[in-house]
This record gives C-alpha cells, structure tokens and sequence, in this order.
C-alpha cells in the first residue's frame, strides 16, 4: 500500500487528473466527435495520464535534492528516499512510452507527437529553468496548455482553429494560476532559488497587476469559440453556457483585483483555488453549448 502511494505522489494525481480533465473535454468538443465512444474516451484519459505522470516523475527524479529541501515537497517519495532515482526514471521511461503509443496506436500520430514533445518541453526545458529565470513559467505554459491541443487533435485529426482557440484559453489561464501558487510558496521557492514571479523583489504590485492582465485575456479568448462555430450561443443551452463562462471571468478577474488590493497570502491563495474552480467550470459550460 505504501507503494502505491508513493506512485501516485510520484505522479501528482490531482494535477494529473485535472491536466487530462482539459484533454478530454477537447477531445468531446472536437467536430469529428459526434458521440460520446466511452472506450475511446478511457484510452484517452489512461495515455494522457501516462504521459503527464512520466513528466510529473521526471520533475521529482530531477528536483530531488530541491523538494528535500522545501517543507511542502520534502515528504514526495524521491525526495524522502523511499524511491531511488534509478526507480523513478524507469517507471517515468515506460509510462511516457506506454502513453504515447496508446496516443498513436488509438487516435494518431500527430496527438503522440504533441504528447511527447509536452513531455520534453516540460520535463527537460522548464524544469531546469525554474532556477534560472521566471521565464520558466512562459515556457511551463506551453506544456501546460498542449493537452487541450492533444485532446482535439486526437479527436479532430488535425491541428485546426478550435484547438488554438483551447490551447491559448489554457495558456493564458496558467498565469495567474502558477503566480498565485508562486506567491503562496514564495518562501519555499525563494530558499531553494526557484525564480517564478515576475518580479525580482517576489511578491509584489506588479505581479497582482499581471494576473489581472492575463485574466482580461480570457474574456476574448472564451467567447471566441461562440464566433468561429465551435459553440452555440442559439437556445436556451447555449445562452447558459455563454452566462457561465462570462460570470467565470468575472469571477476571476474579481479574485485578483483582490490580490492586488489587499496585496497577501490569503488573497493569492483564493486565486489559487478560484482559479481550480474556474478552469472546469469554463471547459463544461463549452462542451455544454457545442455546436
């Protein structure tokens, strides 16, 4: 049982979930999609979890030495010397292998590829780069927005519009997201030298005006499906759909005014969570009004 925990440590579950979660519904929102194939829709939760899990234990494999050192991630089962990283690498090695090919062999190759490069960008670009510059977090978001890509290629067989329209509504939404998070565990980070707020000084006025900037950026970018014919706004479905996106935005974007008035943890902390509550909410309200 111990093990087994500690696999799913390894793996980060919760994240996992939610970065597949975000697959998932852009696979059903693909135009290709015309019925819910439960099969389909397991093989591609099961190959997303592979490859997000290998990335997420490669992360550790890597931080090792780093998570020992800060409270929230000493206890991770790397870090803690309950797993050698001999271990963790192979177990990363045959579920990245494992997920891209039930990615290729199921759906296409081209999903496989933007799986596998996912894979890369995160474990081998913007992990090292945590300590180097807050560029990382740019670069973070890339991988953290290509599973709503992946999801529709595999549905759509293609890189098409709907899928950059999903892709950009993840990447901008990451921001205030990890700045919040970045801001919650700006002494933890700082200690081990992680560089991931925007400022030099950590948390400051110009990172609570950031998250606002990026959060006015997802008004245009989750109304933009209603205008380019991947949603509906005609009935009484659509309309609600449209209403719950918009009040999403608005709640956010009320979460980090907040932040920037009140300037403190308790504040970046409500736009960690709000921003959990946010990204499904978003994602359900357009697979509910699909065209």
């Amino acid at each position: 049982m111990r093990k087994i925990k500690d696999y799913l440590q390894l793996i980060k579950l919760s994240l996992s979930i939610m970065v597949v979660f975000s697959s998932v519904i852009s696979y059903l929102l693909a135009p290709k999609v015309v019925e819910y194939d439960w099969v389909m829709i397991v093989l591609l939760f099961a190959g997303g979890m592979l490859v997000t899990g290998s990335a997420n234990a490669i992360n550790q494999v890597v931080e090792k030495d780093t998570d020992a050192q800060m409270k929230r991630t000493s206890t991770r089962p790397v870090a803690a010397g309950r797993m050698s990283a001999t271990e963790g690498w192979v177990f990363a090695v045959i579920t990245g292998a494992l997920g891209v090919f039930i990615l290729g062999y199921y759906f296409n190759w081209l999903s496989a590829g933007l799986a596998a490069f996912s894979l890369f960008l995160y474990a081998f670009i913007y992990t090292p780069l945590k300590k180097v510059n807050s560029i990382a977090v740019l670069m973070g978001a890339v991988p953290g927005a290509l599973p709503c890509l992946i999801g529709w290629t595999a549905g759509d067989d293609q890189l098409s519009t709907g899928g950059w329209i999903l892709f950009a509504f993840q990447f901008f939404w990451q921001f205030p997201h990890f700045w919040a998070i970045a801001w919650v565990a700006h002494r933890d980070y700082s200690s081990v030298g992680f560089k991931l707020l925007p400022a030099d000084e950590g948390p400051t006025k110009f990172t609570a005006l950031q998250t606002i900037m990026y959060s006015l950026l997802l008004f245009p970018v989750t109304v933009l499906p209603y205008f380019t014919g991947m949603s509906s706004y005609d009935g009484i479905t659509g309309i609600i759909s449209l209403v719950l996106i918009l009040l999403a935005n608005f709640f956010m974007l009320w979460r980090c005014i907040s932040l920037y008035k009140k300037m403190d943890v308790s504040s970046a902390r409500r736009v960690m969570f709000g921003s959990y509550m946010y990204l499904p909410v978003v994602l359900l309200a357009l697979l509910m009004s699909k065209a």
